[in-house]
């Protein structure tokens, strides 16, 4: 497999693994730096909001250490009905989250930035998308739970992974936003920053 070159390093702002599988899928070469920010929403700061602001803290943070690049960012807001729904952190969060959202819509904020830290040219998106979970019964919950322990996961859901199969339906424009990374709006932002994806 050939890969694509680029004139600038590309840097992408995430410990995710999902997220690095993903940006993979374009077949250009890139580099890692986890951006250690407070994900900690604002007082009064809607969803979206939250999402946007965190996206564009992370390149920013990244760019103290890469000048001269392009650097991507990315967070992901979980909403039920204007409740947003964190991390979970463990295993009794995440169980409580699961019990909340079973049989409901929840609606997932993906925002995406990307800086052009040699200009000082940023680029954010918002993409949302709309996610349907099965009505689960309690232990299937826990058999999720068990098994693939998300609690790093914004609504305690791996939707790629075992994730998926808590799912009813899913209504986004992008369905690699869903887990992390919205590639079809980063592919346009590279393209006006030059960068040719094929």
């Amino acid at each position: 497999m050939k890969t694509q070159q680029i004139a600038q390093p590309l840097v992408l702002g995430s410990s995710s693994i999902y997220r690095h599988e993903l940006l993979r899928r374009l077949q250009i070469p890139f580099e890692v730096y986890n951006p250690e920010i407070d994900e900690t929403p604002l007082a009064g700061e809607s969803p979206d909001t939250t999402a946007l602001r965190l996206a564009a803290a992370k390149t920013r943070m990244v760019a103290v250490n890469y000048p001269g690049a392009l650097i991507i960012g990315a967070d992901q807001v979980a909403v039920l009905g204007g409740i947003q729904l964190g991390k979970p952190l463990n295993h009794a969060n995440a169980t409580q989250q699961l019990r909340l959202i079973r049989g409901k819509e929840v609606v997932f904020h993906t925002a995406l930035s990307l800086l052009n830290s040699d200009k000082d040219n940023m680029q954010i998106r918002l993409v949302s998308s709309r996610v349907k979970f099965r009505k689960l019964s309690d232990q299937q919950i826990d058999n999720y739970l068990d098994r693939e322990q998300p609690y790093h996961c914004a609504g305690s859901a791996k939707l790629e992974g075992l994730g998926i199969a808590l799912i009813e339906h899913i209504v986004s424009e992008d369905p690699s936003a869903l887990i992390g990374l919205p590639l079809i709006a980063l592919v346009e932002m590279l393209t006006r920053e030059g960068v040719e994806i094929v």
